[in-house]
Order: C-alpha cells, then sequence, then structure tokens
C-alpha cells in the first residue's frame, strides 16, 4: 500500500479536513486554539509547522479519512 500522505502538502491536507468536519468539528477531533479560535487556513499551517504533536494528529486524521 502506498502512503496516503505522500504528495500531499500540509495545505491541502488541512483544507480537505475543514472542508469535511467544518473548523468547528475538526477542533472537537483535534483541540487546538488554531481550530477553535478565529480558525483560518493559514493560521493552522503557521501553528501546525511549530507543533510537530499537532500535526502528526491531523495527518493521522487526514490518513483516517481518505483510507475509509
Amino acid at each position: 500500500m502506498t502512503d496516503p500522505l505522500h504528495g500531499v502538502t500540509l495545505q491541502t491536507i488541512v483544507e480537505r479536513l475543514a472542508d469535511e468536519y467544518g473548523w468547528e468539528g475538526l477542533a472537537q477531533r483535534v483541540p487546538v486554539r488554531c481550530f477553535q479560535y478565529d480558525p483560518s487556513v493559514q493560521s493552522s499551517l503557521k501553528f501546525l509547522r511549530k507543533t510537530p504533536w499537532a500535526r502528526a494528529r491531523v495527518e493521522a486524521l487526514y490518513v483516517d479519512l481518505v483510507t475509509r
């Protein structure tokens, strides 16, 4: 099986998850401020690039979404 994250940018991941779950649903699944208060793709990218544990959770959520 190929890696579902291969060739996918973090921006694409955040946009796809926001489209699928909405910002509120995303905040429930990964409770971080960038999803809870005044969420945007750009603020989320800035936070996730600096916070490995949060990025790992977001990537895992994306993998779960695209492999079900």
